[in-house]
């Protein structure tokens, strides 16, 4: 039959029409059901027997699935594996499955024949007994000849002739941003062609689905790369779909296809990137049957600079391949400085060559040339100076931070390259760890990165731990320069320094940690922790961060919703797989177990030692998690006891993103804080709000004034202007709606931009909308105004009450409010608008002018010769005898303005105010006419206007 199959297939060929569906179909089906086929064709071709004998001794492998549902970035994976084996005699069958090294084993189960075994998680008490019915292996770490990234989880087991085994394995990770994207990766290498090969992949993301791609196969020698340069196609028989919150991805590929990526059965590695909608604000809060989980990842905010030094081995070990891509990503690297970085380089053996003595030299033309020269240069020889090299660093960087008048906002940091051991010098870990800590002294970080197989991996992971940096390991076959590369793009661009995240202490407990030295562009931080406080309806978060020469305070409350409302439980196809498991409490006892693992690892206290194992080792028994101190203890299941339940992750993709939307954190109701935050502002009655209506508030003569100006949709009017004083103008632009029915006008205006600008002590701009602050002193920062935040620099202050209002300080002496106008159900002549509000003028000179500037510093008198009252009786108790009389008159600035008495509501219509209103667009109040107060663009800032100069 095997030959009349390949004569058919050589006649379809030959025609010019192969029927590769026919093919697969048919081995396929071969594959799967009995291979006594391929042992007849054996036996008819002796020149084939060994080869055939090979391939009869091992069981073949008749399905191979991944099924994995990702859940706000927590991964769920369950492998499910058959093995055949058609042979006349047992046979050993060996599954196989690389997993990524960060991720957590959960449950593992086997069924041989008739015989169910299953996974029991263990404290490590003593060691494995050697007559288990199966033999699992997971190193720690990776280890000579495995994977960079992943460790091999292998079990094995003698399969009774004629008869199958399946093996499920379960595991779990959190996906780490990198770059800007989560990466979820599935290792898919059989060893052999595979009857039915199936990996499916579901994403729910609550906060909406972005930049979704599945780029092809990556081989293991290019991790990174991709395929092949400019292929970014899937692979073969890949599906892709989703809506805004919800993913499904699919790689299904017949055996013909398999053929034709690795006859070997090797495909590769399955890869599924993405992100999520962000924005700068206090971040994603979850919020789920007492626990949270918090993801901060900001956009939109300006690099910090960088102090960094390049320490770079250069021993006998590096030569050929190894220096010559280090040479290469560090030309790269070299080229992706900014211009208001410093840097300086050193390259290590047995000696410590360092490029520019006793300095850091800044990013120019020349220095870049300079450096590629002595990079070009570097020789391998001599052996590895470990310690010294970081001793030389450490004083380098500390030296130049102390002595030189560095950016205060800068970050600075040191990247380590070695491939080797300490040889020469110090060779104790232990002392190179302590001198490295004490060198460096908290000032700073150390990124460390590793090449190939003769490196001390746990010397460099301890090294970057116990400095706040992070630490890569790479194959020696790997194409290290783009490796070098990558690793220098997660951390060549600080955005924030010296975060940190705080909760009420008495709503919250065991949070994980809350305090960074830096977040890194493309990058995330996640926080995670339980909720002790049942009774409150809403947890406030904050978060503190310095960015370049501004001070960032993002502050929200998340409404701690029903259960039921964020219960995934009835969601179609997980009835029985996840939706019964709080996948926000597992994220919280995968970070706990990491960190306390991280803490065990840097910690030199043998009792503090011992603490955290048991600690971890706790945690990870509560929730089924082979770890360094659990491990997988198989067992059979009894003839009276119920199997254990099959994990299968297989969620139904019909109705998920609908049923998912309340995960993400909803806005608070109006609570306490958000209360004292109104307090808190201090408002006076000068303002323009409404259509816009403008009110003047006189104090000393306690009355106001007030008038209305009928500008024209895009007309932008200078409200305040001072830029040769103090620097300040403010300009804001109007929008138009319909007049309301049965009205006198024939139109509406509102303000729906502010622009406020300042050019002492240094030139800057707000410009505000109802949904959006953009702030640019030289960088750009983004915010949004549904989510509460301070910003503040050393002249400037920007606080943000969410949907509310936006306070301006300046200097201290000078103050504006802007309130938020939106409409749940705006009638057709409304528009969301802003009102602006000067609460503090004492900055603004006497000169200053605009619509409301040129009454700052001047007073108005009311003339009414019939009164016999004061002005302070006029002011305040505004007789009804006042309000009808049609000769009032203001006399400003020599002019005599006729004025009527009327009642204008301010603060989203809280409080009326009585004012004494001046006719026909402020004709004779305002100096000039109103369009001598239009402006040419936003920033105009009227230095141009003789009109102004000469009032």
């Amino acid at each position: 039959m095997i030959l009349w199959l390949w004569l058919c297939w050589g006649f379809s060929i030959a025609s010019g029409q192969p029927d590769s569906e026919l093919l697969a179909r048919y081995l396929e089906e071969k594959l799967m059901a009995d291979y006594s086929v391929v042992e007849q064709v054996v036996r008819r071709v002796p020149r084939q027997t060994r080869f055939l004998q090979r391939l009869e001794t091992r069981p073949r492998m008749s399905e191979f699935t991944v099924k994995s549902t990702i859940i706000s970035r927590y991964a769920f994976t369950t492998v499910s594996c058959t093995m055949v084996n058609s042979g006349s005699e047992a046979r050993e069958g060996v599954f196989e499955m690389q997993i990524p090294a960060a991720a957590f084993i959960s449950n593992f189960t086997m069924s041989i024949g008739n015989k169910t075994y299953y996974g029991e998680v263990t404290g490590k008490e003593k060691k494995n007994s050697s007559d288990d019915k199966a033999r699992i292996k997971k190193p720690p770490r990776p280890l000579s000849g495995r994977e960079n990234g992943y460790e091999t989880f292998k079990a094995s087991v003698f399969i009774p002739r004629k008869m199958q085994a399946n093996f499920l394995l379960h595991y779990e990770e959190l996906l780490q941003r990198r770059l800007g994207k989560y990466e979820y990766t599935v290792s898919i290498r059989p060893q052999q062609l595979v009857g039915r090969l199936r990996v499916e992949v579901n994403i729910l993301e609550n906060s909406g689905i972005v930049s979704l791609e599945v780029p092809p196969l990556r081989n293991s020698k290019h991790k990174g790369n991709g395929k092949a340069e400019g292929d970014v196609s899937p692979p073969p028989s890949t599906v892709i779909g989703h809506t805004k919150t919800l993913a499904k991805v699919t790689f299904s590929p017949n055996v013909v296809e398999q053929t034709r990526i690795a006859r070997n059965g090797i495909l590769g590695d399955f890869i599924v990137r993405y992100d999520v909608n962000r924005e700068l604000s206090v971040g994603d809060v979850q919020i789920l049957n007492g626990y949270f989980v918090h993801y901060f990842a900001p956009t939109d905010l300006p690099p910090l600079p960088k102090n960094v030094i390049f320490v770079l081995d250069s021993s006998a070990s590096m030569v050929g391949t190894k220096l010559r891509q280090t040479k290469e990503a560090l030309f790269t690297i070299l080229q992706d400085l900014r211009p208001e970085d410093h840097f300086n380089i050193i390259g290590f053996s047995n000696r410590i060559k360092v490029w520019q003595q006793d300095r850091l030299v800044p990013v120019t033309p020349n220095n870049i040339r300079d450096a590629k020269k002595y990079i070009h240069n570097m020789s391998p020889t001599g052996g590895t100076n470990i310690n010294s090299a970081l001793q030389t660093g450490a004083k380098l960087l500390n030296d130049y931070i102390a002595q030189n008048d560095i950016d205060a906002r800068s970050v600075s940091l040191i990247i380590f390259l070695t491939d080797g051991r300490p040889t020469v010098g110090e060779t104790q870990s232990s002392k190179i760890l302590s001198n490295t800590k004490d060198a460096i002294r908290d000032k700073f970080c150390l990124f460390t990165i590793g090449i190939g197989n003769d490196v001390d991996y746990k010397l460099l992971e301890r090294m970057a731990l116990e400095n706040c940096g992070m630490t890569r390991h790479f194959q020696e076959d790997e194409d290290a320069a783009s490796h070098l590369k990558g690793f220098y793009d997660e951390i060549g661009t600080p955005l924030l320094s010296d975060i940190r995240v705080d909760y009420p202490e008495d709503n919250v407990e065991q949070v994980t940690q809350n305090f960074f030295p830096n977040y890194f562009n493309g990058s995330e931080i996640i926080i995670a922790g339980k909720l002790i406080n049942h009774t409150s309806d809403s947890l406030h978060v904050e978060v503190t961060a310095s960015n370049s020469k501004k001070y960032i305070l993002l502050k929200t409350d998340v409404a701690i919703d029903l259960p039921s409302r964020n219960d995934i439980k009835a969601v179609p196809g997980l009835e029985d797989g996840k939706g019964d498991q709080n996948y926000i409490e597992r994220a919280w006892s995968y970070l706990t177990i990491k960190e306390l693992l991280n803490s065990r690892l840097k910690s030199d206290d043998n009792q503090e030692k011992e603490y955290l194992a048991e600690k971890a080792k706790s945690v990870a028994l509560t929730y089924n998690f082979v770890t360094p101190f659990t491990f997988l203890k198989m067992r059979e299941a009894g003839l009276h006891a119920e199997p254990p339940q099959e994990e299968l992750i297989s969620p139904s993709t019909h109705g998920i993103g609908e049923k998912l939307q309340s995960l993400q954190g909803h806005k608070a109701p109006p609570g306490i804080r958000r209360q004292q935050d109104k307090q808190r502002i201090k408002i006076s009655k000068t303002s323009a709000d409404g259509d816009p209506h403008f009110v003047i508030d006189f104090p000393s003569s306690k009355f106001s004034v007030c008038f209305n100006i009928d500008g024209e949709p895009g007309d932008i009017l200078r409200l305040v202007s001072d830029h040769k004083e103090s620097g300040v103008t403010v300009n804001g632009q109007l929008i138009g709606a319909p007049a309301p029915p049965n009205g006198h006008k024939k139109h509406r205006t509102y303000f729906s931009t502010i622009t406020i600008l300042s050019n002492k002590p240094e030139r800057s701009y707000l410009e505000i909308t109802p949904t959006r602050i953009i702030l640019d002193d030289g960088e750009r920062l983004i915010l949004s105004c549904n989510r509460s935040a301070v910003v503040r620099s050393s002249s400037l202050e920007v606080s943000i009450s969410a949907n509310s209002n936006i306070t301006v300080t300046i200097r201290d002496t000078i103050s504006f409010v802007i309130l938020i106008h939106h409409y749940k159900k705006p009638a057709p002549y409304q528009r969301d608008h802003l009102g602006f509000y000067i609460s503090n003028s004492k900055g603004l000179s006497s000169d200053s002018h605009g619509l409301l500037g040129q009454f700052l510093n001047h007073e108005v008198k009311l003339l009414q010769e019939s009164l016999n009252t004061s002005h302070q009786q006029v002011g305040q108790n505004q007789t009804e005898a006042l309000k009808p009389n049609p000769t009032n008159t203001l006399r400003v600035k020599g002019r005599l303005v006729p004025v009527v008495w009327k009642q204008r509501r301010i603060y989203n219509g809280q409080q009326e105010v009585d004012c004494w209103f001046a006719k026909n667009n402020a004709d004779k109040l305002i100096d000039g006419s109103y369009k001598d107060y239009l402006a040419s663009h936003p920033f105009d800032t009227g230095t141009s206007s003789g009109m102004i100069n000469s009032l």
